[in-house]
């Protein structure tokens, strides 16, 4: 069984006619309907996430803020929202879609989250589209819970995952891993427990090596129990902000790489699907989708 979280409010029109980045929140789950590879009854929508859980991962004065909508200018600058209620329960929806498929994962391997990989929220505030993070948020419960003893998160979107890095780089019960571009968001980096900057313009045959040689020395040495995969496909070379020189070839090898480690090591596996901002949305659904065609192949 492969359980997928999705909600429409995942792309729910915002105050002041904004949206969220891209429809692909909507086009993923009609396209892989249409391609038969799913049916309606895969996917789940999520409750909002508890807040004496959301605790264990973010500060109360700033979930409080959020809730209140007390957030000042400056920070929601660099939120780059407006600020709302309809985005702070997207968010709690969001999380509590990741953390579902946590669960589901547990007993079947593999699940995903259409949304999620909100990577740039820290404990304390937000930044880069991120407001809670969904991932920092499902570890923090699957180990508050004793279901698992060590997290694995492997952060392949092409911008490092610093808020992920901030809020476990004191916790090692959660080894962090991001590769990512060197000279893109965000300017100043966190430190993870292993983050490998990669140069513009990166190869395929560059990217696949680098990523083969740490995953395999990090199964070695964090012998996870599980892991949470951030699987954003702004690391192709059509993305408009990814500066790198990935094929669709290339981030398809990516995503058997990661998933034919996790299954060797019998490890359950989260997906978050991330970042994709390349200009044609065929480009970004047909990348995330591909995902999923990987996931079933190698699991199923």
């Amino acid at each position: 069984m492969f359980k997928i979280a999705y909600s429409p409010i995942y792309q729910h029109p915002l105050p002041g006619g904004h949206r969220f980045p891209m429809e692909k929140y909507e086009l993923i789950p009609r396209q892989l309907m249409h391609e038969g590879l799913f049916e309606e009854a895969d996917f789940f929508e999520p409750n909002p996430a508890k807040t004496e859980e959301i605790l264990l991962t973010h500060d109360a004065n700033y979930l409080h803020d959020l809730e209140n909508l007390k957030i000042d200018a400056s920070h929601m600058r660099r939120i780059g929202f407006p600020q709302s209620l309809e985005l702070v329960q997207r968010e709690k929806i969001l999380l509590e879609g990741t953390l579902q498929c946590a669960l589901f994962a547990l007993k079947n391997q593999v699940s995903m989250n259409i949304a999620g990989g909100t990577h740039h929220a820290f404990s304390n505030k937000g930044e880069g589209f991120c407001l809670l993070n969904d991932m920092a948020f499902a570890a923090n419960v699957l180990l508050n819970r004793n279901l698992v003893q060590q997290i694995l998160i492997i952060d392949l979107d092409v911008h490092q995952g610093n808020g992920t890095a901030s809020i476990f780089k004191n916790q090692k019960s959660v080894f962090t891993f991001s590769m990512h571009g060197k000279d893109n968001y965000p300017f100043h980096k966190e430190i993870s427990d292993l983050d490998i900057p990669l140069e513009n313009a990166c190869s395929d045959q560059t990217y696949l090596l680098l990523l083969e040689k740490n995953l395999d020395i990090i199964f070695e040495k964090v012998n996870p129990d599980f892991v949470f995969y951030l699987c954003g496909v702004d690391i192709l070379a059509t993305d408009k902000l990814g500066k790198l020189n990935i094929s669709e070839l290339g981030c398809k090898k990516r995503d058997e790489m990661v998933f034919n480690f996790c299954k060797k090591a019998k490890t359950p596996v989260v997906c978050a699907m991330g970042g994709g901002y390349s200009p044609k949305i065929s480009d970004i659904v047909n990348a995330h989708c591909q995902t999923f065609k990987s996931a079933l192949s190698i699991f199923f």
